[in-house]
């Protein structure tokens, strides 16, 4: 058995070429994605201190490649149930069929409905739906020991349902992609561009100081900024943005700033 109560909470890759983020409590362990190799993700579980051949179950935010690049050897090494939406599951095995028209086997699939949640261990888990160009995508809280985790990344806007899921959150896991200006004036082509600023793009630093100035709660004793964009964005820029929002909300108590990065594991948030 574990011994941490709550919630710890490691981010061990965020961004577009690979997103996942390990959730432990007392005696389950969640992999929330799985972008990175399955090598990659045994050597940053190892090192936030967590043995790989303890987790619990894989849960998928949608089927884009960079949250689902190792799901299937890791699943099938770990023999671990993976939770997903329908249309998810349904484009995942369009997107890894191979020239044979056969889908690679997953040891067990799970469906969930976002709005309904389910329970994996002692930690209980709420899907909701988020606005990205994917089947249905969506963002999760978990809650164990009286610790609430929120996770919403991918997503061009923060609709009212979302702002409503993220209340109450002791570690909030949001994205902070990119610089209006840097995307704007980048190497991207305008196709793409176009893409990434949209209701179903991804969140720029403005979109989410704008949430933090209007919406937020201030309850998050962590805010993690997540799936930033090593092109389009700055973490100084990132941070900066999101400390002028929340001005005096931030304190030793609350709205601690940290940054999820692409490469490397920072140590684990541990409530």
């Amino acid at each position: 058995m574990l011994a941490r109560m709550g919630l710890s909470v490691s981010v061990l890759a965020s961004g577009s070429r690979g997103n996942a983020t390990l959730l432990e409590s007392a005696s389950t362990r969640i992999l929330v994605d799985a972008g990175l190799s399955c090598r990659e993700t045994f050597k940053r579980m190892k090192a936030a201190n967590s043995d790989p051949r303890t987790l619990s179950a894989i849960l998928i935010t949608h089927e884009h490649a960079d949250h689902i690049y190792g799901l299937i050897v890791l699943a099938n090494k770990l023999n671990l149930p993976v939770f997903m939406n329908e249309a998810t599951y349904q484009a995942w095995e369009k997107a890894v069929r191979d020239a044979c028209g056969e889908v690679p086997r997953l040891p067990k699939v799970e469906l969930f409905s976002s709005g309904h949640y389910f329970v994996v261990g002692d930690i209980t888990v709420m899907p909701f739906t988020i606005p990205h160009d994917a089947a249905d995508p969506v963002g999760f809280t978990l809650r164990s020991g009286g610790v609430k985790v929120g996770i919403a990344t991918d997503l061009g806007y923060l609709p009212p349902n979302v702002c409503d899921q993220l209340r109450g959150c002791d570690v909030l896991v949001i994205e902070s992609n990119h610089d209006l200006e840097m995307l704007r004036g980048g190497p991207y082509p305008w196709s793409v561009k176009q893409r990434v600023m949209s209701r179903v793009g991804h969140l720029s630093n403005e979109t989410l100081a704008d949430f933090f100035a209007r919406d937020y709660d201030g309850c998050a004793s962590y805010i993690v900024l997540a799936h930033l964009s090593e092109q389009n964005n700055h973490p100084e820029l990132a941070r900066t943005a999101a400390e002028r929002a929340l001005g005096p909300r931030q304190n030793l108590l609350y709205n601690r700033i940290t940054l999820a990065v692409q490469a490397g594991c920072p140590q684990p948030i541990q409530l």
